[in-house]
């Protein structure tokens, strides 16, 4: 699975995996909880 860290500004928080976005703050107006991001991942 490649992951990597894409530095950003404006408030913008957007988890990217094999290209698929798996979580965007801007799209849900809050950061995510660390078991909501593994279970994505998990679920790649």
């Amino acid at each position: 699975m490649d992951t990597k860290l894409i530095p950003s500004g404006g408030g913008v928080f957007e988890v990217v995996a094999d290209g698929d976005l798996i979580f965007s703050k801007r799209n849900q107006g809050r950061f995510p909880d660390d078991e909501e991001i593994l279970a994505a991942l998990r679920g790649k």
